[in-house]
């Protein structure tokens, strides 16, 4: 029985108890979120040491990481170290991307880190056939198979994209720009043929409601620039994710929807309450969105802003970009970047949407902050290490900053 089938039947598992518990929230109203759709607990029943977590509208909003081995930079060792920060940092799940290597045996390391782990089974399928063009249909569902009972999961399944999208990419300003879905567009160009997740898709839930995965859907149409944000194509395939999330939902799985890449800051809320409208609420996972195209090297910044609009729009995971988006594979800096920055993203949304004890810790801070307790400002920042290293160079016992020093410091000045 999935997560889902259990809520409906009003059972409260052993994961929704303790996604609820984390959040110290009641496990019935974690188990009615999940029993309606608005919120998932990705939990394959093969994943040992799992730590659950509830991702929906009513629950902290979550930050993924992307990581993965690559033959262009690193390998299994460079990944880990970069796994080891995301889950030190505070990433609530991590996706594996790998295209090269041992992909079973980085797939046990990252299911080792106690996080809910995402794929994009196209990706191995497709390092397997080789090319595009030789990618088949039983190697495909294979590799689903395969990372289904090696325990992921969640799994991004472009079964949305579909051969009556292709014409309308044309109009675009930068076309594709998702790995997994510009490979099946150009498979469905070579061959003729539909969209095969789309046409397995019934299968695909057989295997997903075997092992409890929960579908993370995605969004090959997404837009890659501010100028095709919103366009048909993208709309359109927004319109069979929402068929897919209900024939998925009749079968007892469970669903979240993938979101946008680069959106105008005042399209944000739009973009989301249309994938909340079309898809039933389904949680909404947003790949930033970037608000900008002109800060390469700084698109961890336009995410944040992008992603913190979205999720106070209702978007429940943000998946992290960094500083090497559209520029190069990330280093393990770009990864500290990237989470840091998506955090901030998701907490000031929280805060935002009056969650509570979402404040908690500001208010904390803002105290030792008063009281000069540096060492306190440091435990409670998102990231303890830079901070401290920050304050390196000034007197740590002063009962000031440094940067009005203590005949001028303002919160000395202001005390009664």
């Amino acid at each position: 029985m999935t997560q889902l089938q259990a809520a409906r039947q009003g059972r409260i598992t052993p994961q929704i108890e303790a996604a609820a518990a984390a959040e110290g929230l009641p496990p019935e109203y974690a188990r009615e979120q999940v029993a309606c759709g608005r919120a998932v607990i990705p939990a394959n029943r093969g994943h040992d040491g799992l730590r659950p977590a509830a991702i929906g509208m009513g629950f902290r909003c979550k930050v993924n990481a992307n990581l993965g081995a690559s033959r262009l930079l690193g390998g299994i060792r460079a990944e880990e170290r970069k796994l080891d920060l995301a889950v030190r940092l505070g990433a609530d799940a991590v996706m594996d991307l790998s295209t090269a290597g041992d992909l079973a045996g980085t797939r046990r390391v990252f299911l080792a880190c106690g996080l809910p782990v995402g794929t994009v089974p196209v990706y191995e399928a497709l390092a397997r056939a080789g090319s595009p063009e030789s990618l088949d249909v039983g190697l495909l569902l294979g590799c689903i198979e395969e990372q289904a009972e090696q325990g992921v999961d969640f799994m991004t399944v472009h079964a949305g994209l579909l051969r009556e999208h292709l014409p309308l990419v044309r109009r675009r300003l930068t076309g594709i720009v998702s790995r997994g879905g510009a490979a099946l567009a150009h498979w469905m160009r070579r061959s003729g043929r539909q969209n095969p997740l789309y046409e397995r898709f019934d299968d695909i839930c057989s295997i997903f409601k075997k092992h409890d995965v929960c579908f993370s859907l995605g969004d090959g149409l997404r837009p890659g620039c501010l100028a095709d944000a919103g366009d048909p194509a993208q709309f359109a395939e927004l319109d069979v994710l929402g068929e897919l999330t209900r024939r998925a939902r009749r079968q007892g799985v469970q669903v979240m929807v993938e979101g946008p890449g680069h959106v105008p800051m005042d399209q944000v809320a739009m973009h989301v309450d249309r994938a909340r409208r079309l898809c039933g609420d389904a949680p909404f996972y947003v790949l930033g969105p970037l608000v900008t195209d002109i800060s390469p090297g700084y698109d961890h910044i336009s995410a944040a802003i992008g992603g913190a609009l979205a999720a106070w729009a209702g978007a429940s995971l943000l998946c992290y970009v960094t500083p090497k988006e559209h520029l190069g594979l990330p280093g393990i800096d770009d990864v500290r970047d990237g989470v840091i920055a998506s955090r901030i993203a998701a907490h000031a949304a929280d805060i935002a949407r009056g969650r509570p004890g979402a404040r908690r810790r500001d208010d904390e801070l803002s105290k030792a902050r008063y009281a000069f307790d540096w060492e306190k400002q440091f435990q409670l920042s998102f990231d303890p290490e830079k901070a401290g290293r920050s304050h390196e160079g000034s007197d740590g016992e002063a009962r000031c900053c440094s940067m009005c020093g203590e005949g001028f410091c303002a919160m000395r000045l202001s005390r009664p």
